[in-house]
């Protein structure tokens, strides 16, 4: 049972990526297929087994911390609307991960965080290839267990709905 994808797009992404001052439709759409991906987005806020990722984007716990205690720490700025999307953190002070399971918009935020860390340019909004291997070499990883073309077709499946 996914999220209802105009509600996520509309309510908690657009809105948060706007608040980070982070918005594009590329970026918008590279968290979408993202929570797709990762959750058949939002079937599960916790990782299958025994993994310890967490949320509909499914950040590991190791990921979130080193982005509080090795990135964002030196990003004042960003760590302002971090701020300013998740009101009740506090500046410089991070919350459990287990926040990224219940809290949409944190966790959206964390996800835009772990991409903007990214040097490369995101691809167009429309190369869903190009958002796909994206995802493989920054979130997912090499040695992750997706690949290119589940991301494909859960992009498809839930995002654009194309059959």
């Amino acid at each position: 049972m996914a999220i209802d994808i105009d509600q996520l797009r509309q309510d908690i992404v657009r809105p948060v990526l706007k608040k980070l001052n982070l918005w594009s439709l590329s970026a918008e759409n590279l968290i979408l297929g993202t929570a797709a991906q990762e959750s058949a987005l939002g079937t599960y806020i916790r990782q299958l087994g025994s993994g310890p990722a967490l949320g509909i984007y499914q950040m590991e716990p190791g990921t979130y911390y080193d982005l509080w205690d090795n990135y964002l720490i030196r990003k004042s700025e960003l760590l302002k609307m971090l701020t300013i999307v998740c009101k009740s953190c506090r500046s410089q002070e991070r919350s459990e991960a287990s926040r990224l399971m219940y809290d949409l918009a944190y966790a959206t935020a964390m996800a835009r965080v772990h991409y903007f860390r990214v040097p490369e340019i995101l691809p167009q909004s429309d190369d869903i290839q190009g958002l796909a291997e994206y995802w493989k070499r920054y979130y997912n990883t090499p040695k992750g267990k997706g690949t290119v073309e589940e991301f494909i077709h859960n992009y498809k499946q839930y995002v654009s709905r194309e059959t």
